[in-house]
């Protein structure tokens, strides 16, 4: 059975930026967060239609793509 998506992009969304599915929030909006230094629970507080398990099915795609492509190499 296949993951459900927890990305995706629309021309009528933003833009066509990647948001999480069901929300107008940016993958980009985490990616700052970390980045910044805070933690996934204070992203979550800042953005609550976003789930905890879309947040982290992102990050372990994200791991997964990166690792493919550091085999790749």
């Amino acid at each position: 059975m296949p993951e459900e998506p927890v990305v995706h992009s629309h021309p009528e969304i933003l833009g066509g930026t990647p948001v999480f599915v069901g929300t107008r929030v940016p993958v980009q909006a985490l990616l700052d967060y970390l980045e910044e230094g805070d933690t996934i629970d204070s992203f979550l507080d800042a953005f609550p239609t976003v789930t905890r398990g879309q947040t982290l099915g992102f990050l372990q795609a994200t791991r997964a793509l990166l690792g493919g492509i550091r085999h790749a190499a």
